[in-house]
């Protein structure tokens, strides 16, 4: 890290850049609410970037410009109307488009005034041919541009006033015109990212940077314009600039921002697409041990253990990236799902781990979560499963059970509506040529579907196999009132189903099997489903918040959970039992066939950070992901922590503010989590190779 480098970060840490926010009275400033939603998207990004161009901000010595002066973002609509727009439609969260990966790759090659000019001539036609509709979003998609440019001609005219002539220079070209080289293509995208945050569109995943980017990159590599080091300084700068604004950033906690970039891989041709910027991204996030951006790494039976050891020396720092994704397994699993193998080949993660192709796709792949340890305790109370003669009678209760749970999500899904995003539906292929808002479907438009706490369903299923129908000491019944008084008077036998049953986790082929048959069953309960926007719905091993949530509104469980208790996150072993290795971890869960489950869900394995005290850490954990690859896993993440640590930063947080830890797909600041996070992630099992 470059002193100018470290002189940024340190002004960021120290929030200096905190002194340049102010809270907006946006009801005083807004026009009354538009019933027309492209013209009210638009009005809102107008009036936010209005805002921000009276105060442009320049910090110390930086070359890569903006940052937000306003701390708070207008709603899209007051309560009542978002309300009242609820109760004809279901609207996914905050009601607006989310968790895309845009296409920046054809606006910073093209410019804004090209993107305009298209827009004008297509409203000319939408004009001719009486469609108001498409005339309204095109509308929004020029204010908005125009937008932009008054926002930037702010900032040049004040980096004048500065004396900042380089950025004046860069300024004068970009955001209008392509950018020509990768400082400007880097400013040009800090730009467009900024500008859809205002707009209201959270989430928005920054896709296949290395590739995307990388032209710009070598072009000024060999014409010795950048070196090397120099390239590898200004990227850094970049990527701090993720770090500026996450704070103000919609999530369910700090951190939870969506702001991920997709590393590595093949192309759409099916060729190794590792670069030099790839391994400049794991550096600089390696340098950096900062949350943003979120480091997602392409890998196969082909990846070279040289990038493996790279990504695993960005593993040690702790900070939980980066995040693999095994094109083996996923590319097969989305070309199963209907994607074309091109596309399937270009795909990339939209906030967290969920899979998804930038610039072509609405799909919404978190709209419901299934909680497997939920299912397994009505399967106990319902009449198929308490009249079951034999487990294998029980599995087909807990079956139907996932089949009901299925039917019943996508009853609630079966309207579902989203406020446009006009600047960002720009940055999307044929948007435009549509006169439509991305926000009523694109090419791909599936759901996702989460399955949350599939290791306690698991061990409660062994536990229920073993007390029921092997050993007959319990009746399904018994074991039902048992769980529901949390097994108070019951010690002798939660000591017996916590530690002398066999868990999830330890390979052993039983306890592994009843996994694949019910992600299987999982899997089957969604298929040839079609949701209300024609597109399919895609099964998941992901939990997302659900493992907090569903947890809590669930009593003990069979395996000896006790009520309350978090289940694990994503796809991973129970909390608090006892785990042979990672190896094992490894083997048990890359038994089912993960290619239906490709909505996205990492195998998370939390690695004590004495494994990297030793020589050859490095490489063990190298190998570890090159095991999970060979053996057909489909996504993983590494975590490297300690115990005593984070329970010394729960009692002296003013001493680990910059304490990083992964929570579910994404890292934040562990001081900054809510406590039922922070105890979470002390329950999680260490492990040592």
């Amino acid at each position: 890290m470059t002193p100018h480098i470290a002189q940024l970060k340190q002004y960021l840490l120290d929030q200096k850049h905190f002194q340049f926010r102010r809270e907006v009275d946006w009801e005083a400033i807004l026009p009354h609410w538009s019933i027309d939603r492209d013209n009210q998207a638009a009005v809102i990004l107008k009036t936010v970037l209005a805002e921000e161009a009276k105060n442009p901000v320049f910090l110390p010595n930086e070359r890569i410009v903006f940052t937000r002066t306003c701390a708070n973002l207008p709603e899209r609509y007051p309560d009542d109307v978002m309300e009242r727009l609820r109760k004809e439609a279901y609207f996914h969260e905050k009601g607006v488009v989310f968790n895309l990966s845009p296409n920046y790759e054809d606006v910073l090659s093209a410019g804004l005034d090209a993107k305009r000019a298209e827009a004008v001539e297509r409203r000319e036609r939408a004009l001719a041919e009486k469609d108001y509709g498409a005339v309204e979003f095109l509308d929004a998609v020029i204010s908005g541009i125009d937008a932009v440019f008054q926002l930037v001609d702010a900032y040049a005219a004040e980096a004048m006033k500065q004396g900042r002539i380089e950025i004046v220079s860069m300024l004068s070209n970009i955001p209008r015109k392509p950018a020509r080289n990768f400082h400007e293509a880097l400013q040009f995208l800090r730009i467009l990212h900024f500008t859809l945050w205002c707009e209201g569109a959270y989430h928005n995943g920054l896709g296949r940077f290395d590739q995307y980017m990388y032209p710009y990159l070598i072009a000024d590599l060999h014409k010795g314009i950048l070196t090397r080091e120099t390239a590898l300084d200004l990227l850094e700068e970049f990527f701090l600039t993720f770090n500026r604004d996450s704070d103000l950033y919609v999530g369910v906690q700090q951190g939870d921002n969506g702001q991920s970039m997709m590393l590595g891989g093949c192309d759409r041709e099916g060729n190794d697409a590792v670069n030099v910027l790839t391994a400049l991204c794991l550096e600089a996030s390696c340098d950096l041990k900062l949350i943003d951006p979120k480091i997602n790494l392409r890998v196969s039976k082909n990846t070279s253990m040289l990038l493996l050891e790279k990504a695993a020396e960005l593993t040690k720092q702790g900070i939980g990236f980066p995040q693999y994704a095994n094109d083996d397994v996923v590319i097969p699993g989305l070309v199963r799902l209907g994607y074309s193998l091109e596309d399937a080949r270009d795909y990339a993660v939209a906030a967290c781990w969920e899979f998804i192709i930038p610039g072509i796709a609405m799909d919404i792949p978190n709209i419901a979560a299934v909680s497997f340890p939920s299912v397994v305790n009505t399967a106990m109370r319902s009449d198929a499963g308490r009249a079951s003669n034999s487990f294998e009678a029980f599995m087909t209760a807990v079956r139907e059970e996932l089949f009901a749970q299925a039917d019943m999500l996508a009853a609630a899904a079966d309207r579902v509506d989203m406020l446009p995003c006009p600047f960002l539906s720009m940055l999307c292929r044929g948007r435009i040529e549509k006169g439509l808002d991305i926000c009523w479907g694109a090419k791909y438009n599936n759901f996702g579907i989460h399955g949350t706490g599939l290791a306690p369903a698991v061990d409660s299923l062994e536990s229920i196999r073993r007390l029921v129908f092997e050993e007959k000491t319990h009746t399904l019944d018994q074991l039902t009132a048992i769980v529901d008084k949390d097994f108070e008077g019951e010690e002798s036998l939660l000591a017996k189903v916590r530690h002398e049953f066999p868990k999830f986790g330890n390979d052993v082929d039983e306890v592994d099997e009843i996994a694949v048959r019910l992600l299987n069953d999982f899997a089957d309960s969604w298929e040839n489903r079609i949701n209300c926007r024609g597109g399919i719905y895609r099964a998941g091993t992901g939990s997302a918040m659900y493992y907090l949530w569903h947890a809590d509104e669930l009593p003990a469980t069979p395996d000896g959970r006790l009520a309350k208790t978090p289940f694990p996150a994503n796809y991973a072993p129970s909390l608090d039992v006892q785990i042979a290795g990672p190896i094992s971890v490894i083997k048990s869960f890359t038994k089912p066939d993960l290619s239906r489950v490709i909505n996205g869900g990492p195998l998370t394995i939390e690695l004590h950070d004495s494994v990297f005290r030793h020589e050859d850490g490095i490489q063990k954990a190298a190998q570890l992901v090159k095991l999970f690859i060979d053996r057909g896993g489909h996504q993983l993440q590494i975590n490297t922590i300690n115990r005593e640590q984070l329970l010394d930063a729960q009692a002296n947080p003013e001493q680990y503010r910059q304490l990083i830890v992964r929570v579910w797909g994404w890292s934040g600041y562990f001081v900054e989590l809510d406590r039922p996070y922070q105890d979470q992630i002390i329950r999680r099992a260490e492990m040592t190779i």
